[in-house]
């Protein structure tokens, strides 16, 4: 357990130095983020999914995730519309700050690590890709009817413009049809990929270093609270329940689909909030919450599952 997450606290601690420190300077964070999401990461993926194509059960673990996911992030949402009585738009973000993993910075670090193998985060990533970010970004589009223009054409082509899900597709379909890449080419693609996880964990670091918000708004202890309590402890207990008692996973398949539901909140949540005019404050204090809190609960749930 040491030796798979010491490297992992050891690399987010170096991002959050330096972060504190200012040798990377100001948009250290957002440059290497761009990094990791646009080169690194696709190559990444591409690479470990043509050499080690999906399982068998991942159809199981992938189900036992999907309904974990919508009943949490179905609870954000009512909780905020009916207990919080905030406006749709930021019941959208309320639901995705309590189901949305981050499965691209941190995720794929973390199965490496763990379970040596990032075939199911990828599967994940392309749920939320295709499926999940379609849906929110649509009902905040119809939240903010204002911003109509091109909507349907953003809407269609999110995936497209994602060079992450790009990366899964392909390495799905080359993996499934036994498709190796040409050994010179792979090379190449394993070695930029090697560069993925330790980016992607100094980057995590870098982005836990608090920043001045300059807007204003007013913080919402409780709200964020109840969020990061559904994210980080409620979600990868009901996982564990549906994949353990109802579909029967156990070994590497159980323990890979409960860090998945373990993981943090994803980073595209304060982003979507802030694109849409909505309160950024929220979904940027439950990602750094629940980023600490992972810390533990990926621990203990690895420790408990191994």
């Amino acid at each position: 357990m040491l030796a798979a997450f010491v490297p992992i606290w050891a690399l987010t601690a170096v991002g959050f130095i330096a972060g504190r420190s200012g040798v990377l300077g100001p948009a250290a964070v957002d440059v290497l983020g761009r990094f990791v999401f646009y080169v690194a990461m696709p190559a990444a993926l591409l690479n470990t999914l043509t050499r080690q194509p999906i399982g068998a059960t991942a159809g199981r673990a992938v189900a036992a995730f999907s309904i974990a996911t919508l009943v949490i992030g179905a609870a954000g949402f009512c909780a905020a519309r009916w207990v919080f009585r905030r406006p749709l738009a930021e019941q959208t973000i309320a639901g995705m700050a309590c189901a949305y993993v981050n499965a691209g910075n941190l995720g794929i670090p973390v199965m490496v690590q763990v379970v040596g193998d990032a075939s199911f985060i990828a599967v994940v990533l392309l749920i939320q890709t295709t499926i999940l970010t379609p849906v929110i970004l649509g009902t905040l589009d119809i939240a903010q009817s204002e911003h109509a223009t091109g909507r349907w054409r953003r809407l269609l082509t999110v995936p497209l413009r994602s060079p992450v899900m790009l990366a899964c597709l392909a390495g799905v379909v080359l993996g499934a049809a036994h498709v190796h890449l040409p050994r010179l080419v792979g090379d190449a693609v394993a070695l930029l990929g090697n560069a993925a996880v330790p980016s992607a964990l100094v980057a995590l670091g870098l982005s836990l270093v608090p920043r001045r918000s300059g807007d204003g708004e007013a913080r919402r202890p409780v709200e964020v609270t109840l969020a990061v309590l559904l994210k980080s402890l409620v979600q990868p207990l009901l996982c564990f329940l549906l994949a353990r008692v109802a579909f029967g996973l156990t070994g590497e398949a159980l323990l890979a689909v409960v860090l998945c539901s373990a993981l943090p909140t994803a980073q595209n949540t304060f982003v979507y909030a802030r694109a849409y005019g909505v309160d950024g404050t929220f979904p940027r204090d439950v990602i750094v919450a629940s980023t600490g809190l992972s810390m533990a609960t990926l621990t203990v749930a690895a420790a408990l599952l191994q």
